[in-house]
C-alpha cells in the first residue's frame, strides 16, 4: 500500500509540476502564410524558376514560422487580380507578385486588404501596404555583352525581346555597350515578340536571327527556347534568369542570374517581427541580386577572368554601364544620349526609351 501511495504522489507531482503542465505551455504562433503568383509555368529554369528558388530559400531560412503557396501560369490582367484576391482571402499576409503586368491588379487588391503586405516585383507604384523591388538586370547584361564580344566571330549578336519597355531597353543597350567595349564592330539585331512566354515563337525568332549571321544570342523572354535553339544550331547563347546549361550544355557561354532568396527572406522576417514597411528597392551586383557566371565549356579562362573582374568593378562602383567615359554615347539615330564625362541618373535609366548605336531595331512609340 505504501508503494501505491508513493506512486500516486509521484504521478500527482508530475501532472502539477510546471515542467509538465499543459496549461503553462504557450500556444505556438500560426505560421505566416506567404503567397507567390507566377506569370508562366514553373519549369527547370527561367524567370519563374528563379523566383521559386527564392520561395524555397524563405522556407529553408524560416522553417515552420512560414507556410508558402504559389500559383503558376497566371496571365497578367483580370486573372491575376482574381488569383491575388483569392490568396488574400485565404489568409496570406504577405503576397509576392513578380511580373510587371501584376502591378495594377496588386494595387487594386491591396486597397481591399489593408492588413496584408504586398510586394510588387518589377512594379514601381507603392502604397502603405504595397512595396516594390526590382533588380538592375542591365548590370548583368553589360557583363554578358563583354563575354559575347570576346566570343563572336561574325560580330553580330541576336536579341529576342518581349516588349519595348524601359527594363528591356536597358538590357539591350547595356548588352550592346558591353559587347562594343571589346568589339567596336559589333552589331545587335533585335526581334520583338510582344509576349513574355511563348516557346515556339521564341524559338522561331532565334532561328531567324541565326539565319541573319548572329553567332551569339541573348533574350528577354520567359522560357529556355532560345537556349535550346542555340544548342540545336551549334551557336552560342547567354542564359537569362538562371543557369541553363541543362538545356544548352555546349551553347551557353554565360548566365545572368537573379538572386531573390535574400530579399524575400528579409521581407518575410520583417512581417514576422512587425518591422515591415513599404518602400522601393533597386538592387544589383553590389547587393547580390544580380550575378554573372556559370560559364560554358567554350569560354576561355582569360575571358571568364575578364568578365568576373568587370563584375567586381561594378560591385565596387568603379564601372557604370550607362556612363560615357571616353566619348559621347549616341542612340542608333545618331543623337547624343550620354555626353562624354557624364552618366545617366537612375531616373533617366528608369525612363529609357531609346536604342544605343550598334542596335539594329526600333522602339515602337
Amino acid at each position: 500500500m505504501y508503494k501505491n501511495l508513493v506512486a500516486a504522489l509521484a504521478a500527482a507531482c508530475c501532472f502539477s509540476s510546471p515542467a509538465f503542465s499543459q496549461q503553462s505551455a504557450a500556444p505556438a504562433a500560426p505560421p505566416l502564410k506567404i503567397g507567390f503568383v507566377y506569370v508562366a509555368p514553373l519549369a527547370d529554369a527561367g524567370w519563374v524558376y528563379q523566383h521559386d528558388q527564392g520561395r524555397k530559400a524563405v522556407e529553408a531560412a524560416l522553417g515552420p514560422r512560414v507556410q508558402t503557396t504559389f500559383v503558376e501560369n497566371v496571365p497578367e490582367g483580370a486573372d491575376a487580380e482574381r488569383v491575388i484576391r483569392d490568396l488574400a482571402q485565404q489568409g496570406h499576409k504577405l503576397i509576392f507578385t513578380p511580373s510587371f503586368g501584376y502591378m495594377e491588379p496588386t494595387l487594386k487588391v491591396a486597397k481591399d486588404f489593408p492588413d496584408v503586405k504586398f510586394e510588387s516585383i518589377t512594379g514601381y507604384k507603392t502604397t502603405p501596404n504595397v512595396a516594390t523591388a526590382n533588380a538592375r538586370y542591365y548590370e548583368g547584361r553589360y557583363l554578358a555583352g563583354v563575354a559575347a564580344g570576346r566570343m563572336t566571330k561574325t560580330h553580330v549578336a541576336g536579341y529576342v525581346a518581349g516588349f519595348p519597355m524601359p527594363e528591356v531597353l536597358q538590357g539591350i543597350n547595356a548588352f550592346t555597350l558591353g559587347m562594343r567595349s571589346v568589339d567596336p564592330k559589333a552589331q545587335v539585331k533585335v526581334v520583338w515578340l510582344d509576349v513574355w512566354f511563348d516557346p515556339p515563337k521564341e524559338r522561331d525568332a532565334a532561328m531567324t536571327l541565326f539565319n541573319q549571321d548572329a553567332d551569339v544570342i541573348a533574350f528577354h523572354t520567359g522560357s529556355t527556347a532560345v537556349m535550346a535553339a542555340a544548342q540545336e544550331r551549334g551557336k552560342m547563347a547567354v542564359a537569362y534568369h538562371s543557369d541553363m546549361r541543362k538545356v544548352a550544355p555546349d551553347a551557353q557561354i554565360v548566365a545572368v542570374t537573379h538572386q531573390w532568396g535574400g530579399y524575400y527572406t528579409q521581407r518575410a522576417r520583417a512581417v514576422l517581427d512587425g518591422s515591415w514597411k513599404s518602400g522601393k528597392l533597386w538592387g544589383g551586383v553590389k547587393e547580390g541580386m544580380i550575378r554573372v557566371g556559370d560559364f560554358g565549356p567554350k569560354v576561355p579562362k582569360a575571358v571568364q577572368d575578364e568578365v568576373l573582374a568587370r563584375q567586381k568593378d561594378i560591385a565596387a562602383g568603379q564601372l557604370r554601364p550607362f556612363a560615357a567615359v571616353a566619348a559621347d554615347v549616341r542612340d542608333n539615330d545618331g543623337h547624343v544620349v550620354i555626353a562624354k564625362g557624364s552618366a545617366l541618373a537612375d531616373e533617366q535609366v528608369l525612363k529609357m526609351n531609346w536604342l544605343v548605336e550598334g542596335v539594329q531595331g526600333r522602339v515602337a512609340r
